[in-house]
């Protein structure tokens, strides 16, 4: 696959990627490239296989053929432990944060620390008092998640995907189910993180405010083609797109409105 722009350097390369689960094609021929430094989203309709490609990306899942590479590093091939080293230094949100609830706030973030480093107690308990700090968590290191509201429990999650320090943070659907402040907040934090550290960001969603907000770079992806259908500067795509679907979902269009096509939900 030929390089989106030379110019770049891309990260993570995804080339001709496709899936099938239960005899069903899932993905077909998908082909991108995430630049050092940028937020990257991918967007598309319900069930249309966002979240089957960052599992891909982050190899949990197996594709039926293609590649993923990050910095290089074929993870559709790589052996288990060339594939954990590559893990460590990506960090992920998962949708509801991803916090263990028996364990509390600063447990949570101190867990991969302990488990993949030999620092000593002190210099963890330094590290996530300052990852707390950097998501306004400061004080709320013995809370539990279940004393924590949604947001802060998805803050609280970007601090233990934050711990180790990683290149690359895959954050899958980070604004669902928060109130429009709330999510405005994590937008600013998110912006923070990617700007002040340089952190490249591959970010699942379909919160069209954030999108608009926080996205340098997107792709569209099409449930019928099971592919993309769109990719560039989502401002741009929602003036310029020539695919009535696309236009759809980023005006928040209905399907009727668009002719057969994809609903901005």
């Amino acid at each position: 696959m030929a390089p989106e722009d030379a110019s770049k350097d891309p990260i993570v390369v995804v080339e001709d990627l496709t899936t099938t689960y239960g005899g069903k094609r899932v993905l077909e021929g998908v082909s991108f490239e995430v630049y050092r430094g940028e937020r990257f989203l991918i967007l598309g309709e319900s069930g249309c296989g966002k979240s089957t490609l960052l599992k891909h990306m982050l190899g949990l899942a197996q594709p039926t053929s293609g590649r993923v590479t990050i910095e290089g590093v074929d993870i559709v091939g790589a052996e288990e432990e060339d594939l954990e080293r590559l893990r460590l230094r990506c960090g992920v949100l998962f949708q509801s944060g991803g916090l263990f609830g028996s364990m509390t706030l600063f447990d949570n973030v101190a867990m991969p620390l302990r488990e993949h480093t030999d620092l000593p107690e002190s210099m963890i308990r330094d590290i996530v008092r300052m990852k707390l700090g950097m998501v306004e968590l400061s004080g709320f290191d013995n809370h539990l998640p279940s004393e924590l509201s949604g947001g802060m429990k998805k803050r609280g999650g970007i601090a233990r995907a934050m711990a180790m320090d990683p290149e690359i943070l895959f954050l899958d659907e980070p604004s669902a189910a928060l109130d429009p402040v709330t999510a405005a907040e994590l937008d600013l934090l998110m912006e923070e993180i990617n700007e002040g550290m340089g952190t490249t960001m591959v970010i699942v969603t379909q919160d069209l405010s954030s999108v608009l907000e926080i996205g340098s770079r997107c792709i569209v992806i099409g449930k019928k083609e099971r592919g993309i259908i769109a990719q560039g500067d989502p401002r741009r795509l929602r003036e310029e797109a020539t695919d009535q679907r696309v236009l759809g979902f980023f005006n928040r269009r209905p399907p009727q409105a668009e002719g057969d096509g994809m609903a901005g939900r």
